[in-house]
């Protein structure tokens, strides 16, 4: 199997990311008080920001906001700067190469929260992480709960992450976990092996290279409460810019609108521009995962609009990883985010 050019059987950035919060941030203690922002000859706010990978349908809202003009109608200048292999987004934020990164997941500012760096997420464009878990077909299979004494195969960074949750869950083991290297081949010759994946990616790749349709289990559909596709903010930033913060995240909040139930079509553009070896095929069915689960505009988005965060998700991801040891119980985990420049201010 290939990777077609996206990131498919190269390591996970979620799970290479999972724990970067942490890693970077000393860097992020030192670094996040700038809070310039530069306007351009127009007058417009220069923004930068970083995504978690390379150009993709899972960053298509915000480069739908940027082919749409809905950044350029609020007053912003927006470059998307994608992201890749050892690209660390609490670094660039650190380093003040950017002034907001995407979080791919709720360990990113629970971690930074934990090593004390001024960083928060400051809206959730993905309700439903699209982690899931991928086996071979079989009727017996009708829920996570069915997968019990399988083997696992998960990457390193993943033990400390959804594998937690798994655990507390449903009681799994981690005598059940095997290495996984990225490399399908043992999942494929194992036809009982379970192994990690992302929603919009390795299914497909499984079904079309392999010649199977594999059964894919979507975590969040069963409680994981992790968000995904955040952005996230150096306090001081925020602070200072509040205006610009708020266009930001109103005009992707439209651009995610616009991609999910409009057409898709001028972001994939500049998505493929961004990302040459990205294939028109990939983008097509990955927006239409998304938009088949919910994945931007299901569950409190449906309620309370896009990228809404709640109190209550964020207390559910933090009892469950402080009870498993990866955070400490008096973690003030609600430093993590803030709902203060969402439209309508979302529901904190």
């Amino acid at each position: 199997m290939t990777s077609r050019g996206n990131r498919r059987f190269a390591p996970d950035r979620r799970t290479l990311l999972a724990g970067a919060g942490a890693l970077a941030a000393t860097t992020v203690l030192a670094g996040c008080n700038r809070s310039e922002v530069e306007p351009d000859a127009d007058g417009r706010i220069r923004l930068r920001f970083a995504t978690d990978w390379r150009a993709q349908a899972e960053h298509g809202g915000f480069y739908q906001a940027l082919a749409s003009g809905a950044y350029a109608k609020r007053g912003l200048n927006v470059q998307i700067i994608q992201g890749g292999p050892g690209v660390n987004v609490p670094q660039l934020l650190a380093a003040g190469a950017v002034e907001l990164g995407m979080g791919s997941n709720s360990f990113i500012p629970m971690s930074l929260v934990a090593e004390g760096a001024p960083v928060k997420a400051v809206a959730a464009f993905f309700q439903k992480d699209p982690q899931v878990l991928i086996a071979h077909p079989d009727p017996a299979l009708r829920s996570i709960a069915d997968l019990a004494g399988r083997p696992f195969l998960l990457a390193d960074a993943s033990i400390n992450a959804f594998w937690v949750w798994l655990k507390a869950r449903y009681g799994f083991t981690d005598d059940q976990v095997r290495k996984y290297t990225f490399n399908p081949a043992p999942f494929l010759a194992d036809p009982r092996a379970v192994q990690q994946g992302y929603l919009t990616s390795e299914p497909y790749t499984i079904e079309k290279e392999a010649g199977f349709e594999p059964r894919v289990f979507l975590l969040a559909d069963e409680g994981y409460p992790s968000y995904a596709t955040m952005v996230l903010a150096p306090n001081a930033f925020a602070r200072d810019n509040g205006d610009a913060l708020r266009g930001f995240i109103a005009a992707s909040a439209e651009g995610w609108r616009d991609y999910i139930q409009g057409d898709g079509k001028a972001a994939d553009a500049l998505i493929r521009k961004d990302n040459p070896e990205m294939t028109q095929d990939i983008l097509d069915q990955a927006r239409a995962k998304l938009k088949a689960n919910g994945i931007v505009d299901g569950g409190d988005a449906a309620l309370y609009g896009l990228g809404t965060m709640t109190n209550e998700r964020w207390q559910a991801f933090f009892d469950v990883t402080s009870q498993a040891g990866v955070y400490p119980t008096n973690l003030d985990w609600r430093q993590a985010f803030t709902t203060q420049y969402l439209p309508g201010r979302g529901r904190g």
